[in-house]
């Protein structure tokens, strides 16, 4: 959904000796956005599209907010290698929190 470029960009990593553990951080930031969110992410419209075919009409398309707060999470999560504060940062969560399914509701 992110390309790696620009998560390594937003990283201030140069070279590709951490891609791997990059791609593992990236990994679980767009899951904890997503069980936050507690709703489908879609990359674009075209994708939402074809899941509303489907009957999965609950998702959210990847806007700014979104990408911003998984690039927050990426971020914690690589600066914070060892055990920390759980859950999401105050600012991903704030920045996801307009597009969250609350459950009951």
């Amino acid at each position: 959904m992110i390309p790696l470029e620009l998560v390594k960009l937003h990283l201030r990593v140069d070279g590709d000796d951490e891609d791997d553990l990059i791609c593992l951080y990236y990994d679980a930031a767009v899951s904890d956005c997503v069980a936050y969110l507690n709703r489908p992410l879609y990359q674009d419209d075209a994708e939402a599209d074809a899941a509303a075919k489907v009957g999965k009409a609950d998702g959210v398309v990847l806007n700014p907010s979104i990408r911003n707060a998984i690039l927050l999470t990426v971020g914690y999560l690589y600066s914070n290698r060892e055990d920390g504060a759980v859950g999401l940062p105050r600012a991903a969560r704030r920045l996801l929190e307009p597009f969250r399914n609350l459950p009951g509701v």
